[in-house]
């Protein structure tokens, strides 16, 4: 097994995790080790909620955003009125969640004490993997409209079914409103044009086998699966950021695994490797004279 952090006793690194696959949790803690130098810079300083499955993607499982009592000193809290909040800023941490049957990562679109978003994103989910094409279709044309915003755009996969669009911006620069009125306003753009397609309809009995354009999900305190986070599959997907050149007819959400994905990474560079330097040149001129 690769170093772990010292303060870390690993147990039961032989139970299997992604039974169907034969990954295990050790292998969860193996990735997570390597993966923590790409993955952690998204998880900094913003409050985590956790999916703990700790027999496995195929037993029970809960979300957790509060810091347990039995958490040791080096696990950051914050406390934000009567709640204490979980901050997950280094390899430590994120290997004692991951020990305690931690598989998933989210995180919300704004910093731990902050009030505004840091960053935009769309949520494209098809109706299920086999129509991922309708999310390749989706992601392409929402990137052409940003294209033309001159909006500096990331994308990847969700590691479920879909795609998600990731924009980021200086905090402060825009608030959760004027987000709300960018992000209606793209989702609605697209449904219009392809009614056949795409819906902006919550309810899923109602999409008759359309792409859901998830707009709504971006808003204070409301939280996306962190960029590298496994996710409870039966698979061991990863969310995983791609090139915009890789978004093309033959990809799918499966051939990124807990298998892969630091090897990929390894090999060809993090997609997301500008993500923090794009939201501070990011011209908003065009998208404020939008929502304004």
């Amino acid at each position: 097994m690769a170093m772990l952090p010292k303060e870390i006793e690993p147990t039961n690194t032989d139970k299997f995790f992604w039974p169907s696959c034969g990954l295990t949790k050790g292998d969860l803690l193996v990735y997570l080790r390597e993966i923590a130098p790409y993955m952690l810079p998204f998880l900094k300083e913003r409050a985590l909620t956790i999916i703990r499955s700790p027999d496995g993607v195929t037993k029970e499982y809960f979300f957790q955003k509060h810091l347990p009592s039995h958490a040791p000193d080096f696990i950051e809290g914050v406390p934000i009125d009567d709640e204490h909040f979980i901050v997950c800023n280094h390899l430590a941490a994120l290997i004692w969640f991951a020990n305690h049957g931690a598989i998933e990562y989210h995180v919300p679109f704004q910093l731990i004490n902050g009030t505004s978003p840091v960053e935009i994103v769309f949520d494209l989910d098809p109706p299920g993997r086999k129509r991922f094409d309708l999310a390749i279709q989706a992601a392409l044309l929402i990137k052409q409209m940003l294209d033309d915003l001159e909006l500096i755009s990331f994308v990847k996969t969700s590691g479920n079914k879909g795609l998600q669009i990731h924009i980021p911006i200086a905090e402060g620069s825009m608030t959760y409103e004027e987000t709300a009125t960018f992000t209606q306003a793209i989702a609605f753009t697209l449904e219009q044009a392809y009614p056949d397609l795409f819906t902006t309809e919550r309810f899923k009995n109602k999409r008759n086998g359309r792409l859901y354009i998830d707009y709504v999900q971006h808003g204070k305190d409301k939280t996306l699966i962190a960029p590298y986070s496994p996710r409870k599959t039966m698979d061991a997907t990863v969310a995983t950021p791609l090139f915009w050149e890789e978004v093309k007819e033959g990809l799918t959400p499966d051939q990124f695994t807990i298998e892969i994905v630091v090897e990929r990474v390894q090999t060809h560079g993090c997609p997301f490797a500008d993500y923090f330097a794009a939201g501070k040149r990011q011209k908003l001129d065009k998208v404020l004279e939008l929502v304004r």
